[in-house]
């Protein structure tokens, strides 16, 4: 890679540093984290892709998120499992990456750029490459202060600890004879962010409403409040 970065990567770097609050010791490292494939194929001389990065900061998520819950959730594996997958899916690496406004820090080709969106997949990738950066830039510990208070929050504000619509369904099966269903009334808003709404009904009748931005998180929070009308919280 030449040096200096190109003036278009420079500026990008600036940006993600301000947005982060940290500054790259080595700037490379941050220059190719906000590289997508489609601008290296332009500038191959000047940038790398952040796919090698990704790889690494998918590890490095991976082992911040296990030893946070190790330490913290006296559940089973598979509790443990299936807690770790929801904090780091594509969906939350997507939402982590919106509200930092990373997408505005991406390198993009010109084919790509001239679509006017990023995938959700992009975004969340370029979190995994961001973090990968970090990590080789000052350590594990700065990585952490990087993406593990988003982590935190996910888990406490969200409803992975909780399955809402199996305790329901435990509920509703005492009483025979009744029925337990979801439908989705609403759907709303552009395709890479959908909002449901949900009601969830005991034979015919509407028990409670929900919302979320995918059908299975309707449900759960159609359950959810039908649990809270019921005293259950």
């Amino acid at each position: 890679m030449k040096n200096p970065l190109l003036p278009e990567i420079d500026e990008k770097v600036a940006l993600l540093e301000q947005k982060i609050n940290y500054v790259f010791k080595n700037k490379r490292f941050a220059a190719d984290a906000l590289t997508h494939s489609s601008f290296y194929n332009e500038h191959k001389k000047e940038s790398r892709s952040n796919e090698r990065l990704e790889f690494l900061g998918d590890s490095v998520l991976s082992i911040i998120t296990c030893e946070y819950l190790y330490s913290h959730l006296n559940e089973a594996e598979g509790m443990l499992t299936k807690i770790k997958a929801a904090l780091v899916c594509e969906d939350s690496l997507y939402n982590f990456a919106v509200s930092k406004g990373l997408g505005e820090c991406l390198l993009f080709g010109k084919g790509e750029k001239s679509t006017g969106t990023v995938r959700k997949s992009t975004l969340a990738d370029a979190v995994e490459a961001i973090l990968g950066a970090i990590f080789l830039d000052s350590g594990m510990d700065r990585a952490k202060e990087f993406i593990l208070p988003y982590l935190i929050e996910t888990l406490h504000e969200s409803d992975i600890l909780h399955d809402w619509k199996t305790m329901l369904q435990e509920i509703v099966q005492k009483n025979k004879g009744e029925l337990l269903s979801y439908e989705i009334v609403e759907e709303s808003g552009p395709a890479h962010d959908k909002n449901f709404v949900c009601h969830v009904k005991i034979n015919s009748n509407v028990l409670a409403e929900g919302s979320g931005h995918s059908k299975k998180k309707a449900e759960q929070s159609a359950a959810k409040a039908a649990l809270e009308l019921m005293g259950i919280r």
